[in-house]
Protein backbone atom coordinates (compact mmCIF):
# COMPACT_ATOMS: atom_id res chain seq x y z
CA UNK A 1 0.00 0.00 0.00
CA UNK A 2 1.08 3.04 -1.00
CA UNK A 3 2.16 5.19 1.92
CA UNK A 4 1.85 9.31 2.56
CA UNK A 5 3.04 11.37 5.50
CA UNK A 6 -0.01 12.97 5.68
CA UNK A 7 -2.43 10.27 5.63
CA UNK A 8 0.35 7.41 7.52
CA UNK A 9 -1.65 5.63 10.67
CA UNK A 10 1.43 4.06 12.82
CA UNK A 11 -0.39 4.41 16.19
CA UNK A 12 -0.82 0.79 16.98
CA UNK A 13 -3.98 1.82 19.20
CA UNK A 14 -5.37 3.47 16.10
CA UNK A 15 -4.78 0.14 14.39
CA UNK A 16 -6.51 -2.22 17.03
CA UNK A 17 -9.54 0.26 17.32
CA UNK A 18 -10.30 -0.01 13.60
CA UNK A 19 -9.97 -4.42 14.38
CA UNK A 20 -12.48 -3.61 17.07
CA UNK A 21 -14.90 -1.81 15.15
CA UNK A 22 -14.70 -2.99 11.56
CA UNK A 23 -14.24 -7.12 12.76
CA UNK A 24 -14.70 -8.88 9.30
CA UNK A 25 -11.31 -8.88 7.21
CA UNK A 26 -9.68 -10.60 4.59
CA UNK A 27 -7.38 -13.16 4.71
CA UNK A 28 -5.03 -13.48 2.01
CA UNK A 29 -2.26 -16.32 1.49
CA UNK A 30 0.53 -16.84 -1.25
CA UNK A 31 0.41 -20.53 -1.22
CA UNK A 32 2.55 -23.04 -3.28
CA UNK A 33 -0.43 -25.12 -4.98
CA UNK A 34 -2.61 -22.36 -5.58
CA UNK A 35 -1.04 -19.15 -5.88
CA UNK A 36 -2.76 -16.32 -3.73
CA UNK A 37 -5.60 -17.30 -1.83
CA UNK A 38 -8.12 -14.98 -0.26
CA UNK A 39 -11.03 -15.97 2.59
CA UNK A 40 -13.07 -13.25 4.55
CA UNK A 41 -14.04 -14.11 7.98
CA UNK A 42 -14.45 -12.04 11.31
CA UNK A 43 -11.58 -11.57 13.93
CA UNK A 44 -10.90 -10.33 17.13
CA UNK A 45 -8.26 -9.11 19.37
CA UNK A 46 -6.58 -11.12 21.51
CA UNK A 47 -7.21 -8.22 24.64
CA UNK A 48 -4.83 -9.89 26.62
CA UNK A 49 -2.07 -10.19 24.80
CA UNK A 50 1.06 -7.64 23.75
CA UNK A 51 1.02 -6.35 20.41
CA UNK A 52 -1.56 -7.05 18.32
CA UNK A 53 -2.84 -10.65 17.95
CA UNK A 54 -5.94 -11.80 16.13
CA UNK A 55 -8.20 -14.36 17.15
CA UNK A 56 -10.71 -16.24 14.56
CA UNK A 57 -11.44 -19.58 12.56
CA UNK A 58 -11.90 -20.61 9.09
CA UNK A 59 -14.00 -23.65 7.81
CA UNK A 60 -12.30 -26.57 6.58
CA UNK A 61 -10.82 -26.79 3.95
CA UNK A 62 -9.46 -23.45 4.04
CA UNK A 63 -6.58 -24.48 6.39
CA UNK A 64 -5.39 -26.44 3.93
CA UNK A 65 -6.40 -24.26 1.02
CA UNK A 66 -4.27 -21.48 2.06
CA UNK A 67 -1.49 -23.73 3.89
CA UNK A 68 -1.89 -22.03 7.22
CA UNK A 69 0.88 -21.88 9.53
CA UNK A 70 3.52 -22.89 6.94
CA UNK A 71 3.56 -19.11 5.82
CA UNK A 72 3.07 -15.47 6.59
CA UNK A 73 -0.44 -14.47 5.97
CA UNK A 74 -1.51 -10.57 4.81
CA UNK A 75 -5.12 -9.67 7.28
CA UNK A 76 -6.69 -6.56 5.47
CA UNK A 77 -8.55 -4.48 8.04
CA UNK A 78 -11.48 -1.95 5.86
CA UNK A 79 -12.78 0.79 8.02
CA UNK A 80 -15.30 3.38 6.56
CA UNK A 81 -14.72 5.04 2.79
CA UNK A 82 -16.60 6.47 0.02
CA UNK A 83 -16.08 8.61 -2.65
CA UNK A 84 -15.19 12.41 -2.49
CA UNK A 85 -16.90 14.73 -4.68
CA UNK A 86 -14.34 17.79 -6.20
CA UNK A 87 -17.87 19.87 -6.36
CA UNK A 88 -17.30 19.41 -2.46
CA UNK A 89 -14.30 21.74 -2.35
CA UNK A 90 -13.85 25.01 -4.01
CA UNK A 91 -14.04 26.75 -7.15
CA UNK A 92 -10.39 25.83 -8.33
CA UNK A 93 -9.45 23.01 -9.84
CA UNK A 94 -10.04 19.87 -8.28
CA UNK A 95 -10.09 16.14 -8.94
CA UNK A 96 -12.38 13.37 -6.99
CA UNK A 97 -10.33 11.23 -4.63
CA UNK A 98 -11.70 8.16 -2.23
CA UNK A 99 -11.26 8.73 1.82
CA UNK A 100 -10.67 5.39 3.57
CA UNK A 101 -9.13 4.01 6.41
CA UNK A 102 -7.65 0.28 5.90
CA UNK A 103 -4.60 -1.92 7.77
CA UNK A 104 -2.73 -4.54 6.48
CA UNK A 105 -1.47 -6.70 9.10
CA UNK A 106 1.14 -9.39 8.94
CA UNK A 107 1.85 -12.33 10.67
CA UNK A 108 2.13 -16.56 10.62
CA UNK A 109 -1.21 -17.92 11.85
CA UNK A 110 -1.05 -20.82 14.48
CA UNK A 111 -3.32 -23.80 14.49
CA UNK A 112 -5.50 -23.68 17.80
CA UNK A 113 -6.22 -27.02 19.66
CA UNK A 114 -9.68 -28.19 19.63
CA UNK A 115 -10.80 -26.73 23.12
CA UNK A 116 -9.32 -23.62 22.41
CA UNK A 117 -10.86 -23.07 18.81
CA UNK A 118 -14.18 -24.02 20.92
CA UNK A 119 -13.33 -20.73 23.45
CA UNK A 120 -12.84 -18.37 20.40
CA UNK A 121 -15.91 -19.57 18.49
CA UNK A 122 -17.97 -18.83 21.91
CA UNK A 123 -16.04 -15.60 22.20
CA UNK A 124 -16.69 -14.29 18.73
CA UNK A 125 -20.65 -15.45 19.41
CA UNK A 126 -20.72 -13.39 22.48
CA UNK A 127 -19.28 -10.26 21.12
CA UNK A 128 -21.45 -10.42 18.19
CA UNK A 129 -24.53 -11.44 20.21
CA UNK A 130 -23.50 -8.77 23.29
CA UNK A 131 -25.71 -6.05 21.58
CA UNK A 132 -28.74 -7.80 20.79
CA UNK A 133 -32.26 -8.03 22.88
CA UNK A 134 -31.91 -11.33 23.52
CA UNK A 135 -28.73 -12.57 23.12
CA UNK A 136 -28.11 -16.12 21.61
CA UNK A 137 -25.09 -17.55 23.02
CA UNK A 138 -23.23 -20.37 22.20
CA UNK A 139 -23.65 -22.18 25.52
CA UNK A 140 -27.01 -21.01 26.25
CA UNK A 141 -28.76 -24.35 26.34
CA UNK A 142 -28.00 -27.55 25.98
CA UNK A 143 -29.28 -27.88 22.47
CA UNK A 144 -27.71 -25.23 21.44
CA UNK A 145 -24.44 -26.28 23.19
CA UNK A 146 -24.49 -29.70 21.23
CA UNK A 147 -25.33 -27.97 17.93
CA UNK A 148 -21.71 -25.83 18.21
CA UNK A 149 -19.84 -28.59 19.42
CA UNK A 150 -20.84 -30.41 16.62
CA UNK A 151 -20.48 -27.78 13.66
CA UNK A 152 -16.91 -26.65 15.25
CA UNK A 153 -15.94 -29.97 14.05
CA UNK A 154 -15.86 -28.23 10.20
CA UNK A 155 -13.54 -25.24 11.64
CA UNK A 156 -10.09 -24.43 12.50
CA UNK A 157 -9.16 -21.96 14.87
CA UNK A 158 -6.27 -19.53 14.36
CA UNK A 159 -4.04 -17.25 16.33
CA UNK A 160 -2.12 -14.84 14.49
CA UNK A 161 0.30 -12.97 15.96
CA UNK A 162 0.95 -9.77 14.25
CA UNK A 163 4.49 -8.84 13.46
CA UNK A 164 4.14 -5.54 11.41
CA UNK A 165 1.73 -3.56 9.70
CA UNK A 166 1.02 -0.60 7.34
CA UNK A 167 -1.88 1.38 7.64
CA UNK A 168 -3.49 4.13 6.54
CA UNK A 169 -6.00 6.71 7.61
CA UNK A 170 -6.71 9.16 4.39
CA UNK A 171 -9.40 11.50 5.86
CA UNK A 172 -9.10 15.45 3.82
CA UNK A 173 -6.21 15.95 6.16
CA UNK A 174 -4.42 18.17 3.71
CA UNK A 175 -7.80 20.50 3.02
CA UNK A 176 -8.29 23.49 4.75
CA UNK A 177 -10.78 23.47 7.42
CA UNK A 178 -13.26 25.13 5.93
CA UNK A 179 -13.49 22.46 2.84
CA UNK A 180 -13.27 19.51 5.55
CA UNK A 181 -16.08 20.86 7.22
CA UNK A 182 -18.30 20.96 3.66
CA UNK A 183 -17.44 17.28 3.04
CA UNK A 184 -18.34 16.12 6.29
CA UNK A 185 -21.56 18.15 5.69
CA UNK A 186 -22.37 16.35 2.05
CA UNK A 187 -21.32 13.08 3.98
CA UNK A 188 -24.08 13.84 6.69
CA UNK A 189 -26.09 14.54 4.42
CA UNK A 190 -28.92 12.64 1.71
CA UNK A 191 -27.12 12.69 -1.69
CA UNK A 192 -25.46 10.04 -3.50
CA UNK A 193 -22.58 9.48 -1.80
CA UNK A 194 -23.38 10.41 1.68
CA UNK A 195 -22.19 8.33 4.32
CA UNK A 196 -22.77 8.91 8.08
CA UNK A 197 -19.92 6.24 9.30
CA UNK A 198 -17.70 7.90 6.92
CA UNK A 199 -18.47 11.51 8.00
CA UNK A 200 -17.77 10.25 11.39
CA UNK A 201 -14.46 9.08 10.95
CA UNK A 202 -13.80 12.22 9.13
CA UNK A 203 -14.78 14.19 12.54
CA UNK A 204 -12.83 12.41 14.40
CA UNK A 205 -9.84 12.29 12.76
CA UNK A 206 -9.68 16.25 12.28
CA UNK A 207 -10.57 16.57 16.39
CA UNK A 208 -7.56 14.44 17.53
CA UNK A 209 -5.33 16.72 14.84
CA UNK A 210 -6.76 19.68 16.59
CA UNK A 211 -6.18 18.33 20.11
CA UNK A 212 -2.16 17.52 19.00
CA UNK A 213 -1.54 20.96 17.86
CA UNK A 214 -3.51 22.27 20.62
Amino acid sequence: MRQNPSFTLASEEGVKRLIREHPWMTIVSMTDAAGLVASHYPVLLDETADGIVLLTHVGRPDEVVHELARHEVMVIAQGPHGYISPGWYDANPAVPTWNFVTAHLYGTPGLLEHDENLRVLEALVDHFEGPMPEPRRMRGTAEDSAYADRIATGTVGLRIPITRFVAKNKMSQNKPAETVNRIIGELEGDGPYASAALAAEMRRTHEALRAARA
